[in-house]
């Protein structure tokens, strides 16, 4: 399974949806928008404005969605 979330530095939801990875011990990828300019250009170009923007397995999901998050990882 690929994950990777696109986040900025001192980002809330973006530090919970990763602290929600590791406590289910989810290995993923972090692209850091906030260094990284091409980043959020990815981002733009899967129609979303801003962070995080968690993408599993090809299916991005927008926002602090555990509910989704879970689901799309199979661990609900």
């Amino acid at each position: 399974m690929k994950v990777t979330v696109y986040s900025k530095p001192h980002c809330l939801e973006c530090n919970m949806v990763k602290r929600l990875l590791n406590d289910y011990r989810v290995e993923y990828e972090v692209k850091d928008c906030g260094s990284h300019p091409e980043y959020l250009e990815e981002v733009k170009e899967m129609g979303f404005l801003g962070v995080p923007v968690t993408v599993i397995n090809g299916v991005p999901i927008q926002g602090l969605q555990p509910v989704e998050l879970l689901k799309r990882l199979q661990l609900s």
